[in-house]
């Protein structure tokens, strides 16, 4: 039901959601400091993140972000978030609120499985690495993530769609290891059951678990462990921005991918009785 706590949470921008004082309490210690030596830094980092925030939840352009005062000058929010994707800041968001959240949830903070699996998507005109994904008929790029069991995101490597999952797997788990070192297990779907994605596994330490379909099933079923990620993959779709890969770059859709994580996780972290974002 919409009530005025949910109208509150949402804030001023509409399906942007704008930040609220406990979530940037939140974000606040984990942004750097203005480097030493120049102008000091005069722009509103709160009002900074919500226009970021905003373009990835409602998918507009770059030069479509609204002007100042709603958000500062869409250069500077690309400036930044081009220096925060350098500097390794989202990805530190990203591991400290997986990690808040498990510990919230009383689970240890590394987790000890993941499960993977790819999303293909169309790119534009915009550039950058593509391919043809024969299997879902597109041309455009494969998100590869991981997840905990929880569905909270654990890595991410974007690539062409012609590179194949058990091809794209050893860029991810170079990712997701050294982060969560008592990682474990990995469940997967049947495509990864070839010898390069065991060898991938075994090399970093980890025992991969194919989740097959049920013999004899029609239609969609649920699979076990394997839903999960499915579900992650069903957050990220309400993010406009995902809807396609519009980057040119791979590091910059990665960032995207992150950032609608964040947020998610942001919300929860915040408002833990208030699980679910308001639907737009």
């Amino acid at each position: 039901m919409w009530t005025s706590i949910d109208r509150a949470l949402v804030g001023d921008f509409g399906s942007g959601q704008a930040l609220t004082d406990d979530q940037f309490r939140l974000l606040e210690p984990l942004i750097p400091p203005a480097r030493p030596g120049g102008r000091p830094r005069s722009t509103d980092v709160r009002n900074l993140l919500d226009g970021l925030f905003y373009l990835v939840r409602t998918g507009c352009q770059w030069r479509h972000l609204p002007p100042p005062p709603d958000f500062p000058p869409w250069r500077t929010v690309y400036g930044y978030m081009r220096a925060f994707l350098r500097d390794g800041v989202w990805e530190s968001m990203r591991h400290r609120f997986v990690v808040m959240l498990r510990e919230g949830a009383g689970r240890e903070a590394s987790p000890s499985a993941a499960i993977i699996d790819t999303q293909s998507v169309k790119t534009t005109e915009s550039g950058g690495p593509r391919g043809w994904d024969a299997a879902k008929r597109l041309k455009g790029r494969k998100r590869h993530v991981a997840v905990d069991t929880e569905g909270l995101l654990l890595g991410v490597v974007v690539h062409a769609a012609d590179i194949q999952d058990v091809d794209g797997l050893p860029d991810l788990l170079k990712r997701v290891k050294p982060l969560y070192p008592w990682l474990r297990a990995v469940f997967a779907d049947s495509i990864y059951n070839r010898l390069a994605a065991l060898l991938a596994c075994f090399l970093a330490g980890l025992v991969l678990i194919i989740v097959r379909r049920v013999a004899g099933t029609i239609g969609f079923v649920v699979q076990p462990r394997r839903w999960v990620v499915e579900r992650s993959l069903g957050w990220l779709g309400r993010w406009r921005r995902l809807s396609k890969d519009y980057e040119e770059l791979p590091e910059v859709s990665e960032a995207m991918v992150t950032l609608a994580m964040i947020r998610l996780m942001l919300h929860r972290v915040a408002h833990p009785n208030r699980r679910r974002l308001p639907a737009r």
